[in-house]
């Protein structure tokens, strides 16, 4: 049941940085109940995605604080606000971190992954009122990022950020269609295009590189080749769809370069924790002439320059690709992941490697770094 402080705010419980840098902290904290389109949420599950780590870091670096991190969520619908047509108390949804109007230019080129609702994502304000927010600590107005919020039991957020799933399904396993299957899967399908028999690199095998594996094997890729320093993740690689895997980059162009005929991989993909410009001129260097590197994963926000040599860029017809979200359409692709998971096509379940309480999650992030998961999961009662 939910508690109302003050006759418009529902009191929960939520993980907050007060600053960036800073440590998750796990509060008591007020959250407005819903206005026209949005609804009220509880929290079942929400993935621990490097994205919120590099909120904590610094690395991206937030526009507010205090901000309610967590944007891979899902849970059961509470209430909605009034005149919101499309939601009832007792749906289930899963969250988009990227939210779609459907009006803006992007969305109407089909780029809803770029949709203009997205520009305050890490201000964390309504998303059409840069001045209003749907949380408050101890009298501050407190943001959500990617204006979803769900390091909280409880939390309220646009009807643009959300997608009705199936009461059957589980909402634990459902939460990863948020953020990390998507970006990783699209970067390979979407962003990557690729083909049926074609040679894919993935650098780094966390919660993104990990669907970018499976998307790749999914599309066609006669070699799907996994690059990790960590061999419980190159042997979970391996299990949804790679090939081969490698500990470092060198070996896995070298390879890639042998099973070519000496050209390199046609797709590198790059979902490095924290990428920077060397990951990416590694990756340039392992594909062949005309081939390209998506580049998926986050470096520190003051990093600039990508070390690759001009004159093979233009003569080689190289390409470097950046992509937010797998460049997917998450009203379209997460009801699309569904079902390949239901037909047993996408592996979810095994993905989450841990689940951890809300008070948990420091000690979640901690195990990100020390790579023993490949997705940790708060779960909620």
């Amino acid at each position: 049941m939910r508690t109302i402080a003050g006759g418009d705010h529902v009191k929960t419980r939520a993980a907050v940085l007060r600053s960036a840098p800073g440590r998750f902290e796990v509060v008591d904290i007020d959250l407005d109940e819903p206005r026209q389109n949005e609804i009220q949420v509880k929290l079942v599950a929400c993935g621990m995605c490097h994205s919120d780590d590099h909120a904590q870091t610094g690395d991206m670096p937030l526009t507010h604080v205090p901000m309610v991190c967590g944007h891979e969520g899902a849970g059961v619908v509470e209430a909605v606000g009034p005149n919101t047509p499309g939601f009832e108390a007792g749906d289930h949804v899963v969250f988009s971190f990227i939210p779609v109007c459907g009006r803006c230019r992007w969305c109407n080129e089909g780029l809803t992954n770029l949709c203009d609702l997205g520009k305050d994502l890490l201000l964390g304000s309504r998303p059409e009122d840069p001045t209003s927010f749907r949380f408050t600590l101890d009298g501050q107005p407190t943001g959500q990022i990617s204006g979803l919020g769900a390091f909280a039991e409880r939390t309220v957020i646009s009807t643009a950020a959300a997608v009705k799933v199936d009461k059957d399904l589980p909402l634990e396993t459902m939460s990863l269609l948020g953020c990390g299957v998507g970006t990783g899967w699209g970067s390979a399908v979407y962003a990557g295009d690729v083909q049926p028999g074609q040679v894919v690199i993935v650098m780094g095998i966390g919660g993104i590189g990990i669907n970018a594996v499976q998307g790749a094997a999914h599309a066609g890729a006669t070699a799907v080749i996994a690059v990790d320093p960590i061999s419980f993740k190159r042997d979970m690689a391996m299990k949804v769809g790679a090939t081969h895997g490698f500990a470092h980059i060198d070996g896995a162009a070298d390879f890639a370069r042998s099973i070519t005929n000496g050209q390199g991989a046609d797709l590198a993909i790059v979902t490095v924790g924290v990428t920077d410009g060397q990951h990416i001129a590694d990756a340039f260097a392992a594909i062949r002439k005309a081939g390209t590197v998506v580049v998926t994963g986050i470096g520190e926000s003051a990093s600039t320059g990508i070390p690759v040599n001009t004159r093979e860029l233009v003569l080689m017809q190289k390409r470097i690709q950046g992509t937010l979200f797998g460049s997917c359409n998450p009203l379209a692709d997460i009801p699309r992941q569904i079902e390949m998971y239901k037909a047993g096509q996408l592996k979810l379940d095994d993905l989450i490697t841990r689940r951890y309480r809300l008070d948990e999650i420091n000690q979640g992030f901690d195990d990100m770094h020390a790579g023993v998961n490949i997705r940790g999961v708060v779960v909620f009662d």
